[in-house]
């Protein structure tokens, strides 16, 4: 199984907005690609960072729907994010493979 991870660091002010409209809007548009099988939520709690911290992980079956969904639609789901939460979060990806 493939994992892609998006770390996100919210400025504590808006994050329960941002977090309701992942849940509404953008986390609902990245599973209607049809590439991911699975998402999960996970706020980190002994975060370093100012801000809060949160986890989105989608889960892919394999390595060539990440890929299809890479170069379909994420550039466009990320500068909707952008655009709606302009220098209120800083996130980074990571790329995942799980080990059985």
């Amino acid at each position: 199984m493939i994992i892609y991870n998006e770390t996100i660091i919210v400025d504590e002010s808006i994050h329960h907005e941002w977090l309701k409209w992942m849940q509404t809007v953008h986390i609902p548009a990245v599973m209607a690609t049809g590439y991911f099988d699975t998402f999960r939520i996970l706020r980190v709690m002994d975060s370093p960072n100012e801000g809060v911290t949160y986890c989105i992980q989608y889960h892919a079956s394999d390595n060539e729907s990440y890929q299809q969904f890479s170069i379909k639609h994420q550039q466009h789901l990320q500068a909707i994010h952008q655009q709606r939460f302009e220098n209120m979060f800083v996130m980074f990806n990571t790329l995942m493979h799980t080990i059985d």
